[in-house]
């Protein structure tokens, strides 16, 4: 693990305490109603963020949350001989991994779980073995990090507290239809409540709200240290033509007048990746510092 991979842990703390605590309301509620122990409810979940180090699950999350499918024998064949020298050149066991294709007209990668790598088929078809290559040893750099199994695991902890969130935020919409007594009552009990919360947590209730863009920064970040570990490996060339590929692909699709416009502020904050110049950059500074 990197410190990248920590930070997005730590990021995901005020969520996961969250989380816990919508766990243990709702333990206790089914407890008394199912006369079960409501510590092994608790106790179950937090112990189900495993699965997703477990070979079946990580199946059953690959084609069903990533919608990836098994590569066909001539995928494969095509496939396999680059990952087995990718991993070579790392030194870590190829066939601990399991490699799957996504349906995708773009060229794109990802690794995820504790053993998932997906690429798209236009990937595929379109790189050379040698550009194929510096996209695995990307994917595999989140993997030796700690990237991949750090993201998943802090996504699914965060969900309950996600889950409830989006309730109240639904239950709020409806307010307008109660009286105005009751809404009145509602409001300033919730109003008290978080009052209460913030007074007793010294204001970190409100971590969350900064959250989103603290993770994005983090996760460019992580993207960089991807590529890093594909320069480490040789692959800086091949990974660089990759992206001078994507940043063409970017200005072609772009309207004519508009190759020079920036997104908004807030988008550029909340994106996972960097963009490609700042990709580039980094991997052309490392090459300059190997000669």
């Amino acid at each position: 693990m990197d410190l990248t991979a920590l930070g997005s842990l730590a990021l995901h703390l005020p969520h996961v305490a969250a989380s816990l605590a919508v766990v243990f309301v709702l333990s206790y509620a089914l407890g008394h109603l199912s006369n079960l122990p409501w510590p092994l409810l608790s106790g179950c979940w937090v112990l189900s963020g495993a699965l997703i180090f477990h070979r079946p699950c990580e199946r059953i999350l690959a084609r069903w949350l990533f919608g990836l499918r098994y590569p066909t024998p001539e995928e494969d064949r095509r496939l396999r001989p680059v990952w087995r020298e990718v991993a070579a050149r790392a030194g870590v066991d190829g066939n601990a991994y399991q490699l799957w294709i996504e349906e995708s007209d773009e060229i794109n990668a990802m690794a995820a779980a504790g053993h998932i790598v997906g690429v798209t088929r236009h990937s595929l078809r379109t790189l050379t073995p040698a550009q194929l290559g510096g996209v695995l040893a990307h994917e595999l750099g989140h993997h030796t990090r700690g990237h991949a199994w750090a993201s998943l695991l802090s996504l699914w902890y965060a969900l309950p507290a996600r889950l409830a969130w989006r309730l109240l935020l639904r239950l709020a919409t409806r307010l307008g239809r109660l009286p105005t007594g009751a809404a009145a009552v509602l409001i300033g009990t919730a109003g008290a409540v978080l009052v209460a919360l913030a007074t007793a947590t010294y204001g970190l209730i409100f971590l969350p709200l900064a959250t989103p863009y603290l993770v994005a920064a983090v996760s460019r970040r992580s993207e960089l240290r991807a590529d890093e570990h594909a320069a480490g490996l040789g692959f800086a060339p091949q990974l660089m033509a990759v992206l001078h590929q994507e940043r063409e692909r970017e200005v072609a699709a772009t309207a004519p007048g508009l190759a020079f416009a920036k997104d908004g502020t807030i988008a550029r904050l909340l994106d996972s990746h960097p963009d490609v110049h700042t990709r580039l950059h980094h991997l052309q500074a490392h090459l300059e510092s190997r000669r």
